[in-house]
């Protein structure tokens, strides 16, 4: 299915949801690394029906993985729907049912209330557990194997957002949840910490300065900071029929920053009004701490509060810093590179303390779902920025690494992703050397159908049978 009835552009092209669920022998040009032992997994939405929303958008879809399992040098692929009580409903009601977001305009009476998690953005691996992960609702665990749905990790007792943060050294998951109070659309947040034995020592309530979508947050060795940018989401909008969130830029941009033990008070930063949906790394020296962002002016994919979209904005990979000494509670923003670009990954046996190297799409034309056609490397410490171009026929997804080894160093071992092959209407998954990207793909691991664009991704090490 590559094109639809329904109106949204997030429903045609390799936007289009795939409705198979399928198990693959793949085969593959070049040598795969016979040291990699593991699965990569992806999720991403995938609507199961044709959504009854006329404003359908993308963040909605029903969830569906993707696994990429890796055993002497040989690859097996199978994916399979994300069964979330949303998609058991509508399964048994043989159509659509809930509107985009939660909207009780374009909502089925008979699914009002009920819980409209779609596990479609973040896939990542805590505790002895395969977690699947969304905006707004508690972690969904899945076979780490068969990708059978096992259910929600009910001890949270909490929304949990996206992009959690695994501390490699304690090994604890550091986690926040926006729009958390009661009823829609409020300016309640929640900060979490799960310890390594998957236990929650800390769940904590902060009141921000208005209600924001905050997709990705970030963490040190000792500090959270949680950014509320002018994304606003209103239930009067989304009432009225308009998109429930779009962006105010008069409010400004804050950033809660507070300590993860929970001593001291909240401190609110400010910085110009901008978006950020990812963060590169976080990490502190002495009194300041530093993030690598990749920053809009303007989100994207988003309209302003009057309806229009606007011009098209792309992300910058800015440097954020934030002086805990001086008395200025003002952002300081230092641009990085030039080459507009998304998803950025690091090597996460560094997440929470200082990197030098870190992988991102490249997007010189400006941000566009689905129109990211290079991969980037990044050296932090020199500036040196290496790239590999796939063509304009081959938009890719987001890049994963993966050490060589448990006892590599940084940046020592391979960066993944997967490509969509336009012409053949199919998708490759390619392996570079992590550090080497202007080389080329090593090895090119064949899929003979495509994977439709998704979100985000994991590695996870070990024998996965």
């Amino acid at each position: 299915m590559l094109n639809s009835g329904h109106g949204s552009p997030y429903l045609q092209g390799n936007f289009a949801p795939i409705r198979t669920e399928d198990d693959f022998e793949l085969t593959a040009s070049g040598d795969v690394p016979v040291e990699l032992c593991g699965a990569l997994y992806r999720v991403g939405p995938n609507p199961q029906f044709e959504p009854r929303d006329p404003n359908y958008h993308w963040f909605t879809g029903d969830g569906m993985m993707h696994g990429f399992y890796f055993e002497n040098g040989k690859v097996q692929y199978r994916n399979r729907y994300v069964r979330t009580p949303r998609w058991k409903l509508e399964h048994e009601a043989g159509r659509s049912l809930f509107g985009s977001f939660g909207n009780p305009m374009t909502t089925d009476p008979i699914a009002r209330g009920k819980d409209s998690g779609g596990a479609n953005t973040h896939i990542l691996y805590q505790a002895g557990k395969l977690l699947a992960l969304s905006e707004a609702h508690m972690p969904m665990e899945v076979d780490p194997v068969t990708l059978e749905t096992k259910g929600y990790v009910e001890s949270y007792r909490s929304r949990v957002t996206a992009h959690p943060k695994i501390d490699p050294v304690t090994g604890e998951m550091i986690w926040f949840a926006y729009d958390s109070g009661p009823g829609p659309f409020t300016n309640e947040l929640s900060f979490g910490i799960t310890a390594a034995d998957g236990s929650v020592t800390r769940r904590d309530g902060i009141i921000a300065p208005f209600s924001s979508m905050i997709h990705d947050f970030m963490v040190t060795q000792d500090y959270a900071m949680i950014p509320v940018l002018p994304l606003t989401g209103s239930f009067d909008r989304a009432m009225g029929g308009q998109s429930a969130y779009a962006w105010e830029p008069d409010l400004g941009g804050h950033i809660a920053v507070m300590r993860r033990d929970g001593s001291g008070d909240i401190r609110w930063f400010n910085v110009d009004s901008c978006y950020v949906f990812h963060v590169l790394n976080a990490w502190q020296e002495g009194g300041k701490l530093f993030a690598d962002v990749l920053r809009y002016d303007q989100p994207p994919l988003f309209p302003r509060v009057d309806g229009k979209t606007g011009e098209r904005h792309a992300g910058e990979l800015m440097r954020w810093t934030f002086d805990l000494d001086a008395p200025s509670n003002a952002v300081k923003e230092e641009t990085l590179d030039d080459l507009f670009g998304e998803f950025p990954r690091i090597d996460h046996r560094f997440e929470t303390r200082k990197n030098v190297h870190g992988w991102y799409l490249g997007d010189p034309a400006g941000y566009g779902a689905g129109g990211q056609t290079a991969v980037v490397h990044k050296n932090l410490q020199t500036g040196k920025r290496e790239k590999f171009e796939l063509g304009a026929d081959s938009p890719a997804s987001e890049p994963v690494f993966v050490p060589r080894s448990q006892e590599a160093g940084e940046g020592d071992g391979y960066l993944m992703t997967v490509v969509y092959r336009t012409p053949e209407n199919r998708s490759d998954l390619l392996i570079f050397e992590a550090t080497d990207l202007e080389k080329g793909p090593i090895a090119t691991v064949h899929v003979p159908r495509r994977i439709p664009y998704g979100f985000h991704g994991s590695w996870v090490a070990g024998d996965m049978g």
